[in-house]
């Protein structure tokens, strides 16, 4: 797995460093109400494809809000099933069957 994550992450880092290396110039933005800015095109284009990463993680983070609280749920359901197979273990009484969730 760690192998696929290099083959993967490093052809990306190269280009992204061809990329900076070939556009240093700078160039202006403007966004309006903040005072115009002077910055070199290569931050410029990974900087927004940096916030629009961070943007889609987010959303997909506040997206999968609902299967994480069901994971946890279930989480808890299942600790409190093994304490009590472990409870009626110690006691020596046998373990119920078709226990339904």
């Amino acid at each position: 797995m760690k192998l696929v994550h290099w083959l993967v992450t490093l052809p990306i880092a190269i280009l992204a460093i061809v990329f900076a290396l070939a556009n240093l110039e700078a160039v202006r933005v403007g966004l309006w109400p903040l005072p115009d800015v002077d910055m070199p095109l290569y931050l410029l284009v990974l900087g927004a494809l940096a916030l629009g990463f961070l943007g889609g993680e987010l959303a997909a983070w506040v997206n999968g809000r609902h299967w994480r609280r069901e994971a946890r749920k279930r989480q808890r359901r299942i600790e409190a099933l093994e304490r009590e197979l472990s409870a009626k273990s110690a006691a020596g009484l046998p373990a119920a069957r078709g226990a339904r969730d």
